[in-house]
């Protein structure tokens, strides 16, 4: 029993850190998507940035943090427990080689080949010369980002192997300044004002790997060139990462559906899913991911010693975390949608066009929310395991519902069509994960995880009665200040309210929330 308190207690402290850097990051994310907000809307400017930047984040993601990490955590881990510190430092060093040549090879390609890749990604722009050529611009500018990034992601592995969890996760907060900074500093001195953005993120990609230095010097991991490619362990990182790349690209591709349809609308409506999908991505952000970083070392750990019983406990744990926080942001967030994307979203060039649109959006992604976290965090589970192939398999059965749902709801309902068939994909990927991976490892505590569930889902129903009844009575024609003063206080009292309620229910997690609270 303590065992399993202090496996529930590393988690807890890991995600407590995750999750108050990522409450930081958020906040400035937030800051930062207002900034582009006002400046330009969602019209042709942002439509194009956001394209561009998803293209840029598409290729990061299939090599860097996404892949990359969660390949290179589970053997980092195993080869801290079985090589001197100096044979890991030389491993370190040769990763860090390794993959900056091919991430400097796959930024210049990308550079040449750009007004190719935006026509494959986003046909709909090519009818508009205007911002077709505007979205290749900003892909070309964007492109070195990913080796920045890339090597970040891998002084992130390492430090997330020494659970250490601060630096990697306050590192997107340096992006997000970055960016507001160059907005506002830089657009009004440029022809072109939206190229601003696009710089800011290049300062901020440096800033963020320059931000993990002193503490990979701290732990003495602070890498060197090393032409040494034939390690054993950069092999099994490879081949962690052949099916891992193929995984994380059916999901980015699963986006990339969202924005293929979505270039074929009216303008705007990339600007829509996107602002939308970064509200949803908050709570997820600050909760899912969080769990899910702070899970994989001690998950790994795990599986190393062979101690199976601290394995499950683990994964119960890290399943009802997901399910005590994201279930009430559902709620809160379904209901609050309007007022929430009025508030944040709806000044200078962001109109009432904008906040319809992007409520919208809202509404359907929210749904999400809840399968979307717990997809991640079970395909950390199964990394840990070193299982890549199977996470893959039910990604393409995932990404196949997807398109299916795609062509069904884009014409009744527009982009709101393309963010229900993202969260309807969402909910296939996570049953189907969750399924086999009971098959895999036995019983993981499902009654357990069932019963925490439905009492979360019970305080959320009461929380849900009270936020509707404080926001839609009196939020009206007000304000900007009051409106803000309102929302800001119905979330407070809904988040009370659901406390409240949880205690009452006796929902045991409750406890978590304590204990990230106190650190």
């Amino acid at each position: 029993m303590q065992a399993k308190d202090a496996h529930e207690k590393s988690i807890a402290g890991a995600a407590s850190i995750v999750g108050a850097a990522t409450v930081l990051s958020r906040i400035l994310g937030y800051i930062r998507d207002a900034v582009v907000a006002f400046s330009f809307g969602a019209g042709l400017y942002s439509d194009a940035f956001f394209m561009a930047f998803r293209i840029a984040n598409l290729l990061r993601r299939l090599v860097g943090e996404g892949a990359l990490t969660s390949s290179f955590i589970p053997i980092f881990t195993e080869e801290l427990n079985v090589r001197s510190r100096e044979e890991v430092k030389k491993l370190t060093s040769g990763v860090f080689t390794f993959f900056f040549i091919i991430l400097v090879i796959i930024s210049i390609l990308g550079i040449v080949f750009s007004k190719e890749i935006v026509l494959y990604l986003s046909p709909g722009f090519a009818t508009d010369p205007e911002k077709f050529t505007l979205t290749i611009r900003l892909t070309q500018i964007m492109f070195p980002y990913m080796v920045s990034i890339g090597l970040t992601a891998i002084a992130m592995g390492v430090l997330n192997s020494f659970k250490h969890f601060t630096a990697p996760a306050l590192s997107p907060v340096f992006l997000n300044i970055a960016i507001i900074a160059s907005v506002l500093a830089l657009s009004p001195l440029l022809n072109m004002p939206v190229y601003s953005i696009a710089i800011g993120v290049l300062i901020g990609g440096t800033l963020q790997l320059l931000l993990q230095v002193p503490f990979l010097i701290r732990h003495d991991m602070m890498p060197r060139l090393r032409f040494h490619f034939k390690d054993p362990a950069l092999k099994k990182i490879l081949a962690l990462m052949g099916p891992r790349t193929f995984g994380v690209g059916v999901y980015q591709m699963n986006l990339l559906v969202t924005t293929w349809f979505s270039s074929r609308l009216s303008d705007g409506s990339v600007s829509y899913l996107y602002y939308a999908g970064r509200l949803m991505e908050m709570p997820i952000g600050i909760f899912g991911v969080s769990v899910a970083t702070a899970a994989l070392p001690s998950l790994s750990e795990h599986v190393v010693k062979g101690d199976w019983k601290a394995f499950k406990d683990s994964l119960s744990f890290a399943v009802r975390i997901i399910n005590f926080i994201t279930i009430p942001a559902t709620v809160g967030l379904f209901i609050l949608s309007a007022p929430i994307t009025e508030v944040l979203f709806k000044r200078g060039e962001f109109n009432a066009a904008a906040t319809a649109g992007t409520t919208v959006a809202l509404y359907y992604y929210t749904l999400g929310l809840v399968p979307v976290s717990m997809a991640r965090m079970l395909t950390s589970v199964f990394y840990s395991l070193k299982d890549t192939a199977t996470p893959v398999w039910i990604a393409l059965v995932s990404f196949a519902a997807n398109i299916v749902l795609s062509f069904t709801l884009v014409g009744p309902l527009k982009h709101g069509g393309l963010a229900l068939a993202a969260s309807l994909s969402a909910v296939i990927d996570a049953v189907a994960l969750f399924i086999v991976l009971k098959y895999k490892v036995g019983k993981i505590g499902g009654r357990q995880i069932l019963d925490s569930a439905v009492k979360s889902g019970a305080a959320s129903a009461v929380m849900g009665v009270v936020i509707y009844i404080l926001a839609f009575r009196t939020f009206g024609p007000h304000g900007k200040v009051f409106k803000t003063a309102l929302v800001s206080v119905t979330l407070v009292i809904g988040m009370l309210t659901y406390i409240g309620t949880a205690r009452v229910f006796r929902v045991p997690e409750i406890s978590f929330l304590r204990r990230v609270l106190k650190k």
